[in-house]
């Protein structure tokens, strides 16, 4: 279930087919300023990513932030993104052809924040890789640090 103000965000997002810096202003700051609560939330926004052609730059890191926060410091045990979690970001991030290039920055940016990690979930960064144009691969390296985490297997 997702809250009411998110829900209507999302209608307006998909009836307009854009995001503009405002919506992202009032998502962070209004919408979801405590954070995603739920999985549900999570796929809302990962869905508008996939369907809607965003025009804020800011779109990308703002969901990114939120996300990440969620499943790395929000879910139990912090810091560890195990089996079920994992499966079930593959399973979103994945959904219509393949992740768009803010759900394959969203994964790494997992991978990079937790202290754990599903094998899962890098198995699919790597495959989704291979189908990214090189910009897109390139985009990413710009973003990566040293990680820090342990996979689980």
């Amino acid at each position: 279930m997702i809250n009411k103000k998110l829900r209507e965000f999302v209608d307006r997002a998909l009836d307009h087919n854009s995001i503009s810096d405002e919506d992202v202003q009032r998502l962070q700051a209004d919408i979801l300023a405590d954070g995603i609560a739920t999985r549900a939330e999570a796929d809302a926004l990962i869905a508008v990513d996939r369907i809607v052609n965003p025009t804020s730059r800011a779109w990308g890191d703002v969901v990114i932030a939120l996300i990440v926060d969620y499943v790395v410091w929000g879910e139990r045990p912090s810091g560890i993104v195990r089996g079920e979690d994992a499966h079930w970001l593959v399973v979103s991030l994945g959904a219509g052809g393949g992740p768009t290039p803010v759900a394959l920055r969203l994964a790494h940016e997992i991978v990079r924040e937790a202290a754990q990690v599903d094998e899962t979930l890098l198995t699919f960064i790597l495959r989704s890789q291979r189908g990214m144009p090189e910009t897109v691969v390139e985009e990413l390296d710009h973003y990566r640090r040293p990680a820090r985490r342990t996979v689980a297997a």
